[in-house]
């Protein structure tokens, strides 16, 4: 439910009238206005991290996925956080191909 005022020029009236007009709110200052969204230009890695999630969120959507597991580096590298969503039965089965990816991973810095 929008609240009253929470859209700029917008003003909610009772059921038998139309829930939005081009009369301003009497709280329109509390209101933000609407700004269109630019979509910045990405480069080939910032690409390929949205690529996978979004094959990833495709798959849990078709339900081919039950577990997911996930490790993030901030920009500066200051910051390295995990995530994971994960059923009791593939617990020990994430946990031995995190220890692939961790020697493959090391392996990779030689």
């Amino acid at each position: 439910m929008i609240a009253e005022g929470s859209w700029q020029g917008a003003k909610l009236q009772n059921q038998q009238g139309p829930l939005m007009s081009n009369m301003p709110s009497e709280r329109s200052p509390s209101a933000a206005a609407l700004r269109l969204a630019v979509e910045t230009p990405a480069d080939e890695n910032t690409t390929s991290m949205v690529e996978l999630l979004q094959e990833h969120l495709r798959l849990v959507r078709e339900g081919e996925l039950r577990s997911l597991a996930i490790v993030s580096v901030s920009d500066d590298g200051a910051f390295v956080g995990t995530r994971w969503s994960c059923g009791s039965d593939d617990t020990a089965g994430l946990i031995a191909k995190l220890t692939v990816l961790t020697h493959d991973l090391m392996a990779s810095r030689e």
